[in-house]
């Protein structure tokens, strides 16, 4: 593996955990940012296929469903079809007749690129009830740090249910990630799909088994109802879930006639090609903890 990818996937992960244990606006903000990068990447790959989406509309109708995540999570499901119907409303008055395709990647990217990542969002925000003082804040001479509680390195369970299930959910993907890359790559010989030829059913199988035994290990570490069985559920959709986004971006890729969707990250290609395996996996982390996990607790 080049060094710049090894770099750039440590630098990646060092922010990612910043997001994370910061959360609140900062982990939006942080979110909103890559969401934006990656939506032109998404409108570049269109636009070379000769569509004509409705690029600037989408980006600030995915924006507001972002910072609604944090406001009102609620609104987002009844948000995600107004922003919609404000995007066909725009592409009807274009001087140019919009077509099929326009308006379906338009849709496409307003949901892949918008209110997907908004479950990251709703997880990490709206389950979080701020374990953090925002007056401490300033008043603390290391901002953050000062405001956890004072035995947050020692008892973890002192954090909020947002922060531990987002974080789980990310080291299910990394260990996803890296089990199938570097299993694949050494074992792997069956192909697991034409849209990618490099990934191997080998592989695939080690990264979904690696994300089960990470999501075992937290279930029993949070101490959830019937944890072998749960963790077991979790990991097993994280793996897969992430798998499906990768290929599904290879498939738009391939379907462009591009290696990789930016240049943005050195080694890796651009925000597509590192963000592809959390777009499926936020909707399915949300509702494990929203809605399986409560379901377990009552009969448990």
């Amino acid at each position: 593996m080049p060094w710049s990818r090894i770099l750039s996937g440590i630098v990646a992960i060092a922010l990612a955990l910043s997001m994370i244990f910061l959360g609140g606006w900062y982990f939006t903000v942080g979110l909103c940012i890559i969401v934006y990068l990656g939506q032109l990447e998404y409108f570049q790959l269109a636009r070379a296929k000769g569509i004509a989406p409705a690029g600037k509309t989408t980006l600030v109708v995915s924006q507001v469903l972002l910072i609604a995540a944090v406001l009102a999570p609620n609104s987002v499901d009844a948000l995600f079809p107004l922003a919609g119907t404000l995007i066909c409303f725009y592409l009807l008055f274009q001087p140019k007749l919009a077509t099929i395709a326009d308006i379906a990647s338009s849709i496409l990217g307003l949901f892949y690129g918008g209110y997907l990542p908004s479950y990251w969002v709703r997880l990490r925000v709206s389950l979080d009830p701020q374990p953090y003082d925002y007056q401490k804040i300033f008043a603390s001479k290391i901002p953050f740090i000062d405001s956890y509680p004072q035995d947050f390195w020692i008892n973890f369970s002192t954090l909020s249910m947002g922060l531990k299930v987002t974080l789980l959910g990310f080291v299910c993907i990394w260990a996803a990630d890296i089990g199938a890359y570097f299993f694949g790559k050494f074992f792997g010989r069956i192909s697991l799909s034409q849209i990618s030829p490099k990934k191997t059913v080998e592989g695939a199988v080690f990264g979904v088994s690696a994300s089960m035994a990470v999501a075992i290990g937290g279930s029993w570490f949070f101490n959830w109802p019937y944890w072998p069985w749960t963790g077991a559920v979790l990991g097993m959709s994280i793996g897969v879930s992430s798998l499906l986004g990768d290929l599904t971006e290879s498939m738009m890729k391939r379907d462009a006639g591009v290696k990789d969707s930016g240049q943005l990250i050195p080694g890796h290609g651009g925000i597509l090609d590192r963000t592809d395996s959390y777009v499926f996996t936020a909707p399915l982390v949300y509702y494990f903890v929203t809605l399986l996990l409560p379901a377990l607790q009552t009969s448990f």
